[in-house]
């Protein structure tokens, strides 16, 4: 069974998200002449970081969540993709789609991640409110 991210986490914040593909190249050093790249594997994972401002119940999860249910990071989860989940849907002007009753048709999509290299790191952010700062690898 695949886990997933734990609802009750809130999502991550815009001012440090940051998205890199994995290098998929191969370097070459020809005894002469430039350096050359081939392609080392089809498919590329990409690289995220992100960090959550939590209270103290929601480091409680989120410590519970990566320590225990992901055995230390080591195990894949579904994670809500920030850039897309809950957003609405626009029109073509930039007006949001609504249902029939007037709410609006909101967006849904999921990754399959595991923590990537950096483990999570945690630092104090005010009274009462902790920052974990960590990234995850998702899945192609």
């Amino acid at each position: 069974m695949i886990l997933s991210w734990p609802d009750t986490l809130p999502k991550p914040e815009r001012n440090t998200w940051q998205l890199s593909p994995q290098d998929a190249r191969h370097k070459r050093q020809p005894d002469q002449g430039p350096v050359s790249y081939r392609r080392k594997f089809s498919s590329v994972a990409k690289i995220v970081s992100l960090s959550v401002d939590l209270d103290r119940n929601q480091k409680a999860i989120f410590d519970n969540f990566y320590h225990d249910d992901c055995a230390e990071g080591t195990r894949l989860f579904w994670m809500p993709d920030p850039t897309t989940d809950g957003w609405p849907l626009l029109t073509s002007d930039g007006r949001p789609l609504l249902t029939s009753d007037g709410a609006p048709l909101l967006m849904s999509a999921k990754w399959l991640c595991s923590f990537g290299d950096q483990v999570p790191v945690e630092t104090i952010s005010g009274q009462v409110k902790f920052r974990k700062n960590f990234n995850v690898q998702v899945m192609p």
